[in-house]
């Protein structure tokens, strides 16, 4: 089921990445009142201070993000789930179609860790509780969709029935008694909880604890009092959020080269403002490790450029961007240098 929703979403946006006339730039994030949609709304905030527009778009999340990071036109950027890379690369040698989809795709920076919350009624006790329930799993173009599904496969939940639901329609289908469950991968806190009245008597979020998950997933806490209706920690499972780009050829055209200006430019930016990011940014980006490379994914060369040195973004001065050596060794070690001279 989640090879043919890969495949569904591949093929959606399999009409290459394309030229455009008049340039711009676009980072494909998640739905309203999600935590990409915000992270992506700093980013482009930052970018505005420096005289660069960024247009933040709504999307599924991470598996329309990724595919539109490689054929969506205009589109330099995307945030997606590590889980969704990792699932990726496991079908990328035998699957055509993942080959085509991954061709070119590359890391830009790793981010945060997203907690995956699971809001139940409050008589539904544990992830096995859910075995014959009415859940919500997201839509199968989302981060979301697949996580669930990993999750309740690896643990045998056989639910009564998965509902393609995202979060922002799922919650008023739960209040309203019409499912039991649904999941959310979001960076806490997320707004949809924060922003919506939830009776805690009534709902609360599912401890995830069970150890067949820890070898894909982060152990990670959501503490008390972080959502109104959530009065003692719950204990569940993350995972990383990822910036991802493509690896422009600055040879090939006009529209390649304005792309890989702009994904060095807003390299540089995030790096040499990642202190302002975690002063007036979403709270997430206090927990940004950008040493935290997913394993089997190479940086992309523009991204290098902009965390060169001598880079100058075009908000001091103009420069195109130039390419760099391939290896994550040496997107470490550009780090390490710009970290100590901050």
């Amino acid at each position: 089921m989640l090879r043919l929703a890969c495949a569904a979403i591949i093929v959606a946006f399999s009409f290459g990445p394309a030229s455009a006339a008049e340039f711009e730039k676009n980072i494909m994030t998640g739905g309203p009142q999600g935590t990409y949609i915000q992270i992506g709304r700093d980013i482009a905030a930052l970018g505005k201070s420096c005289g660069l527009t960024l247009h933040v778009q709504q999307s599924a999340g991470s598996l329309e993000n990724f595919v539109g990071v490689r054929n969506r036109k205009n589109t330099q950027f995307g945030i997606v789930q590590s889980d969704v890379l990792e699932y990726l690369k496991t079908f990328e040698a035998n699957d055509p179609e993942v080959q085509q989809a991954v061709r070119g795709v590359r890391i830009m920076f790793p981010l945060y860790n997203e907690e995956i919350h699971v809001l139940a009624r409050a008589d539904i006790k544990d992830m096995k509780d859910l075995d014959g329930k009415k859940v919500a799993v997201g839509v199968k173009d989302s981060g979301t969709f697949l996580t669930s599904s990993l999750i309740l496969d690896i643990l045998q939940v056989k639910t009564g029935e998965r509902v393609p639901l995202n979060p922002d329609a799922a919650l008023p289908k739960l209040l309203a008694g019409e499912i039991d469950a649904f999941f959310y991968v979001a960076g806490a806190p997320a707004a949809l909880f924060k922003n919506n009245p939830i009776d805690g008597a009534k709902f609360h979020l599912l401890p995830i604890t069970e150890a067949p998950l820890l070898a894909t997933y982060t152990a990670s806490r959501i503490d008390a009092g972080t959502y109104a209706f959530q009065k003692e920690p719950v204990d569940l499972i993350a995972v990383k959020a990822v910036m991802m780009t493509y690896d422009y050829d600055i040879k090939r055209n006009a529209y390649q080269r304005e792309s890989c200006k702009a994904v060095s430019e807003f390299s540089s930016l995030i790096l040499n403002n990642l202190d302002k990011l975690q002063a007036t940014g979403h709270p997430k980006w206090k927990d940004v490790d950008l040493t935290a490379l997913p394993p089997g994914w190479q940086v992309g060369v523009c991204v290098k450029a902009g965390m060169a040195l001598d880079y100058k973004p075009a908000c001091k001065t103009p420069e195109a961007a130039t390419q760099q050596p391939d290896g994550n060794e040496e997107y470490l070690d550009l780090l390490k240098q710009r970290l100590k001279k901050q």
